[in-house]
């Protein structure tokens, strides 16, 4: 039996199970694709801690699927699947069906933020969705994390080839109007701005 995806650590999150529905151990899904029904065409998902989830049947409800899962037969099964992500592995998923200005988010981390002036403000280490749009996990080592929007004013250009994004500091709020820095201080504590 598979034990997760050939390489850990690029997993790409494209689903979390829901509740169960009905009594034969189908479970409601919120996809993260495009069209809900396309995440059964992704082949086995994975949770978290490596277990597989081989899709054997699925249908559209409302804006999200009902799925049935080899093994879950039940509603009690279903039911303590509730809440769980799905993942797939970075490298199943084909680039070429992307347009020229579209990436996968998990491309995103490990990606140094600049600024014009070549400043760095940190490596992207998360993206957030906490519903009021995406958010950018800046960490430099030594210092505490920063959240970012991941926006047009804040992320003006994203660069694979060379690693970096290019950021404006005042835009994504590491920066206050007035210049002053608001990331911690070479003396580790906080700087001047919002504490």
């Amino acid at each position: 039996m598979s034990k997760g995806p050939s390489t850990p650590g690029t997993l790409v999150l494209m689903a979390t199970i829901g509740g169960a529905q009905g009594l034969r151990g189908e479970v409601r899904v919120k996809s993260y694709t495009d069209d809900p029904m396309a995440i059964g065409e992704y082949g086995t998902l994975y949770d978290a801690e490596g277990n597989p989830y081989e899709v054997l049947d699925a249908r559209p409800h409302k804006n999200m699927a009902v799925m049935r899962f080899r093994g879950i037969n039940d509603r009690t099964a279903a039911e303590k699947l509730n809440g769980k992500d799905l993942y797939v592995d970075r490298d199943t998923l084909d680039d070429e069906d992307l347009d020229d200005d579209e990436f996968f988010y998990a491309d995103l981390e490990g990606l140094e933020a600049r600024d014009a002036e070549g400043k760095s403000w940190g490596t992207v280490t998360a993206i957030f969705d906490f519903g009021a749009g995406d958010i950018l996990e800046l960490t430099e080592k030594g210092k505490r994390a920063q959240l970012i929007p991941f926006s047009e004013a804040s992320v003006l250009e994203i660069d694979f080839e060379g690693g970096t994004i290019l950021i404006d500091p005042l835009a994504a709020g590491l920066i206050n109007p007035d210049g002053d820095d608001d990331s911690d201080g070479a003396d580790g504590k906080p700087g001047k701005g919002r504490n």
